[in-house]
């Protein structure tokens, strides 16, 4: 893969893109929890998403590698998607979306955690102050002392460890199977297993043109967002993007001031800033380790 300077440029520019597509995804999917429940919006937005995706498998050549998507490792993988996806789309119909997008940025934190502990990688003390910095502005976002823990921000946080759960199980993931087809594996058993959740747990409400609307267009930023991030990793070197990554929390606090007329408080304000510094960081000493044990 190309790392050249403009090559690092496309991919950068991929994962403006992608953060912005998916915060505009998340936009449409909390207008549509009001009035339907989450789970069946989960669901629906899973049936566009996957029937806009297919043409995007075949077209890249990846008809073939379809049977991958009962792989061992990806359904394990996915499954964390699944239980990541369910907690969020709860805190999103209850929380304001910039608070649960901040908390949703300590996944790459609890990542490391998780690899030190189960792949005995080291994290070194640096990166252990800066993963508490994180931490710290979590707390922050859900303002434990404020009128206690808030069970919506604990979603927002078991979200975030599902997440970083998945990232670990994805590393056995066999490099044979491409990027797009883990995408849409995870379309695929989200929408199965929220059309069974729904089921189980809500009255079902039928949606009306406006929900249709919203749950089409949410599918479609979806499908483009994963497009994007795959074009923006295949493009570039992942440290030249990843701390692109955290443009989540500021979209997330544009769409919530100008869409939904919510602005976090200062103390969420700072949180963020903590997180997405720390974040940050993290990425920008990985880098220069990176480059010391090349010059070494």
């Amino acid at each position: 893969m190309s790392t050249s300077p403009s090559s690092n440029l496309r991919g950068i520019a991929f994962m403006v893109i992608a953060t912005g597509v998916f915060s505009t995804n998340d936009v449409l999917m909390k207008l549509a929890t009001v009035g339907m429940p989450p789970y069946e919006v989960l669901f629906l937005r899973g049936v566009m998403a996957s029937l806009l995706m297919l043409p995007l498998i075949l077209l890249t050549g990846n008809g073939r590698q379809l049977r991958h998507v009962v792989d061992k490792w990806v359904v394990i993988r996915n499954t964390f998607e699944f239980g990541a996806v369910l907690c969020f789309i709860v805190a999103l119909a209850n929380m304001p979306i910039a608070d649960l997008s901040a908390l949703g940025q300590i996944s790459p934190m609890l990542l490391l955690l998780g690899v030190a502990l189960i792949y005995r990688e080291k994290i070194g003390v640096a990166r252990m102050v800066l993963i508490t910095i994180g931490f710290a502005g979590a707390l922050l976002v859900a303002q434990p002392g404020v009128s206690g823990f808030s069970s919506y921000a604990l979603l927002g946080l078991v979200s975030a460890m599902c997440v970083a759960a998945r990232d670990i199980v994805g590393r056995k993931v066999g490099s044979n199977i491409p990027a797009p087809i883990v995408a849409y594996a995870t379309l695929l058993l989200v929408m199965v297993g929220s059309g069974i959740t729904t089921l189980l747990f809500e009255d079902w409400v039928a949606p009306s043109p406006y929900h249709l609307l919203l749950l089409a267009g949410s599918g479609l930023f979806l499908s483009l967002g994963h497009l994007f991030i795959f074009l923006s990793y295949r493009n570039a070197a992942t440290s030249a993007v990843a701390p692109f990554y955290y443009l989540f929390s500021v979209w997330a606090v544009l769409s919530g001031f100008f869409v939904f007329g919510t602005f976090p408080n200062t103390l969420a304000l700072c949180g963020i800033g903590l997180i997405v510094a720390s974040g940050m960081a993290v990425v920008f000493l990985d880098r220069r380790r990176r480059r010391l044990q090349v010059l070494a």
